[in-house]
């Protein structure tokens, strides 16, 4: 049993530098800008504003953004340290692997190949529903006529424009990553031109009477759509709308997974995810602005509400030039949305919880071939068969799960002592003494064990306080007292974890408010996972189980980490070995040729009769080679 629990919390040590990478370097500053930017400025721009104002926000959809946007910029910080402590691919995989351990890294890896298959088939179902529209929705009726789907979960008819445009995307991805860049890149600045045009031409049309709806004398409110005014669906609308316009910020992850393929990733990565999100937001505020500000809330078209509102004041010629824009941008999105995919797959079948083949990296194009042939092939098949609500759904729950691990993996490593050398019992004297007195000013393990309790502890009020918030009606005074108890406890807990010593390494990107601003991410992101609904919490837990199938039949026992771990201890015992017979060394190390290396296998250090690593769980270093390193 031990040796099981040691098997799936064993963490992830590297035994090659960082320039090493078989990926090629080529990814600037401007492309991982223009890659976070364009993979989130897709469907959400040109269909959420529109949405959210339609029956949930109204005109203060702009406030949703904008709650959304700090939201995601709590997760969008952590996400930059983490891309200056671990600059490999992978994302919140690797950085939970480093940190919390492999099992946890597993499920969130397997979370985030949900998300991104999830993302890249439904830009792709919406894209095809956009050229759909332009033809008066012919090939939908012809595919539904003829080859009708008749099952509940499945969409109505196979879509096969969809199936091939993954398939081309995986072709263009498999060609290579500054080849993909490129274009990514142009139709990262037509779909920024294009909303450049949405924001003059619809502030030329504005009015701001409709944000004060009913003017007098005008029309009144249909029934359904609120009171009116610039929040008709109140202060409850709006935190719903956030809920949803949450999702239109998912995508800036994907910079942090380039970390194998960036130019300088220490400065470069959290430098663009924290500038594509200032873009990011600035795009969603206007749009929003000028959407609500052209055309009623309550006529507003949920679907395409950029051609009805351009239909309303009779400029026909920029709803055309808008529509070929947004096609551009559903075509940088669903690039945007594949992009991290196959870097995820080559990251965990590298480390060998994945079938190991998916880490072959192409001599001739650099990039991991076979992952991303089978990431096309599968995101395909899952764009044909499932409708874009059905994909929606799930999509949100693995990008929530990854960004609350992200959170607590900066709290564990701001306090925890990196060399472990710090020693200290965790007893309950010492336990107190720091908790009132503040007796250590270094991290240490009783330290490092306080925090990671105190996180523990949060994570379980912050999902009691999202309960209550179900069970409990706010204007009660039940309710009231209940969430005000647990949310003081939750303030403490910050506090507590606040108050212990913090680690001294240097980075070039650091959180900032530690604790407070991981603390409120995680908070925020159970709060938003309680808001989904049964059936994607049932499809969510029916994924996990196939994931955890493959780990525990094939992962847990090809791990990579084992070798690691056996190179590490030899190393340990050459090292002993050596200093233990240290008055002998000068003439043993004369004498190198000839004496037998020492390596270690169960534990039991024995000459091999040879100096040379075959790279089957030998040492890194032979035993001559690392002495004259010593």
């Amino acid at each position: 049993m031990s040796n099981f629990w040691k098997s799936l919390t064993r963490r992830k040590t590297d035994d090659v530098n960082e320039g090493e990478s078989k990926l090629a370097r080529v990814l600037n500053l401007f492309d991982l800008t223009a890659l976070g930017v364009g993979s989130t400025l897709g469907l959400g721009v040109y269909v959420l504003a529109g949405q959210v104002a339609y029956n949930i926000a109204g005109p203060a959809v702009t406030i949703s953004f904008l709650i959304a946007a700090i939201a995601s910029a709590f997760a969008g910080i952590c996400y930059a340290e983490f891309a200056a402590r671990v600059p490999k691919a992978g994302s919140a995989y690797v950085y939970s692997y480093v940190t919390i351990g492999e099992f946890v890294a597993f499920t969130i890896g397997w979370n985030l190949i949900l998300e991104y298959v999830i993302g890249t088939a439904s830009v792709a179902r919406g894209l095809s529903g956009y050229f759909d529209s332009l033809i008066d929705n012919n090939m939908s009726k012809a595919l539904n006529e003829s080859m009708h789907i008749d099952v509940s979960f499945l969409g109505d008819y196979p879509d096969f424009l969809s199936f091939g445009m993954v398939l081309l995307l995986a072709a263009l991805l498999a060609f290579g990553a500054k080849e993909s860049s490129f274009l990514n890149n142009i139709f990262t600045c037509v779909n920024l031109v294009t909303i450049g045009i949405v924001l003059v031409a619809g502030g030329m049309n504005a009015n701001v009477d409709n944000w004060r709806l009913p003017v007098s004398g005008g029309e009144p409110i249909p029934d359904g759509f609120g009171t009116g005014g610039f929040m008709p669906f109140g202060i409850a609308g709006v935190m719903a709308g956030a809920a949803k316009c949450f999702y239109g910020f998912v995508g800036f992850d994907c910079i942090a997974t380039t970390g194998e393929e960036a130019i300088n990733p220490k400065r470069n990565i959290p430098l663009a995810i924290v500038v594509s999100l200032i873009i990011i937001f600035l795009a969603y505020f206007g749009v929003s602005t000028v959407l609500t500000m052209m055309l009623p809330y309550y006529l507003q078209d949920p679907d395409a509400p950029f051609p009805k509102a351009f239909d309303a004041v009779e400029w026909y010629t920029i709803k055309w030039i808008v529509t070929i824009g947004a096609v551009f941008a559903l075509c940088t999105s669903l690039l945007g949305a594949m992009f991290p995919l196959p870097r995820i797959l080559y990251a965990m079948g590298n480390d060998g919880i994945l079938f190991k083949r998916l880490a072959n990296v192409h001599p001739y194009t650099k990039t991991p071939l076979l992952a991303t042939i089978v990431s096309g092939i599968f995101a395909a098949i899952m764009a044909m068969l499932f409708n874009l609500d059905q994909l929606v759904d799930m999509m949100s729950i693995g990008t929530l799960l990854a960004y609350t691990i992200v959170a607590i993996c900066v709290l564990v490593l701001r306090y925890q002592d990196e060399q472990m050398t710090r020693l200290v019992s965790v007893r309950a004297p010492n336990v107190f003494r720091q908790l009132f007195c503040n007796s250590y000013r270094e991290p240490n393990t009783m330290t490092s064990a306080i925090t990671k309790i105190g996180i523990v502890v949060f994570a379980v009020f912050a999902i009691i306080w999202c309960i209550f918030m179900k069970v409990f009606e706010i204007e009660a005074t039940s309710g009231i007292v209940s969430l005000s108890i647990v949310g003081l406890l939750l303030i403490i807990i910050c506090v507590v974890i606040g108050l212990q010593p913090v680690s001294t390494i240097e980075l070039t990107f650091k959180v900032p408010l530690v604790p407070f601003v991981p603390c409120l991410s995680v908070f925020v992101n159970l709060y938003l996972m309680f808001q989904l609904d049964l059936f994607t919490w049932i499809r969510f837990l029916i994924w996990i189980a196939i994931g955890y199938i493959i780990y525990f039949a094939y992962g847990i026992r090809h791990s990579t980490q084992i070798t690691r771990n056996r190179n590490h201890a030899e190393v340990a015992a050459n090292t002993m070995q050596r200093s233990g017979s240290s008055a002998d060394y000068p003439q043993q190390h004369e004498n190198r040729a000839f004496e037998p290396d020492w390596k270690v296998e169960n534990g039991n250090a024995h000459g091999n009769g040879n100096g040379n690593s075959n790279g089957n769980g030998k040492a890194l270093y032979p035993s001559h080679e690392y002495s004259e390193k010593l």
